[in-house]
């Protein structure tokens, strides 16, 4: 069965704060729980106080917005289709290998196990790109021990078994669509590693997909969404988490 072409404001993706998680063990173990919920019901949660602060968050997506709108001549030194490269920026990572074509554009930068050259980074955000990727790695191993005692394992299971070993970081921009009735930023898929940490700007369009309806992700101040992807479905007892997620009109 397909999902409805209208969304129905009958549900909202999980908020967990997981403030204090690493205090009081009463504290840690309801964030677990509600974690453990929102995965097998969802594959989704927005997490708040986070420990990222704000301005880092938001420098962060200003910094993207910065890079993607440089004049054209500046961008083409970093533009790519060489997926071996650990700094890239190109279209439509997909094209030609799939039924349809997105419409953004992506600034691609490997940070992790083995970060690119300082100098390898877009300069117009490459402090904050550091900064980022290094506080977006300690919340994933954090996640990764609360996701871990959420299955009934040892907190550093995850982490032991490799899920914290790799981080890319990827700015997406949507660009005004001379036919937006025809076109889609992403189309429907299910992310392919362990798990994504997704930061929205306020303008919003990410949905996903719950008891056959698309719900949409509304984008909340110092959020951020945590997307359960497959590797760790199939590495984990989640076998039976079923998610897909689609973004639509999101423009930077």
């Amino acid at each position: 069965m397909t999902a409805p072409a209208s969304i129905e404001p009958n549900f909202s993706i999980p908020i967990i704060d997981i403030e204090g998680w690493d205090g009081d063990e009463n504290r840690r173990h309801i964030i677990i729980e509600k974690i453990g919920g929102a995965c097998k019901k969802w594959g989704f949660f927005q997490v708040v106080n986070h420990g990222i602060p704000r301005n880092v968050l938001e420098d962060m997506i200003d910094g993207i917005h910065g890079f993607h709108h440089q004049d054209v001549e500046v961008k083409k030194g970093f533009y790519s289709r060489d997926q071996t490269l650990k700094v890239l920026y190109n279209s439509n990572f997909d094209l030609y290998r799939t039924p349809a074509a997105s419409w953004r554009d992506t600034l691609t930068c490997v940070m992790a196990p083995n970060p690119p050259n300082p100098e390898e980074f877009p300069p117009i955000c490459r402090d904050i790109l550091v900064d980022y990727a290094k506080r977006i790695m300690a919340l994933g191993i954090t996640l990764f021990g609360l996701l871990s005692e959420a299955l009934g394992l040892e907190p550093n299971h995850l982490e032991d078994i490799g899920c914290a070993e790799g981080l890319y970081v990827l700015g997406h921009c949507y660009p005004a669509c001379p036919e937006p009735e025809l076109a889609m930023g992403t189309r429907k898929h299910a992310d392919s590693g362990f798990l994504t940490l997704l930061l929205q700007d306020q303008i919003g369009g990410l949905q996903v997909l719950h008891e056959n309806q698309w719900v949409n992700v509304n984008p909340a101040p110092g959020s951020l969404v945590v997307n359960v992807g497959d590797l760790f479905q199939a590495s984990s007892c989640y076998n039976s988490i079923q998610f897909y997620i689609m973004e639509i009109s999101g423009r930077i």
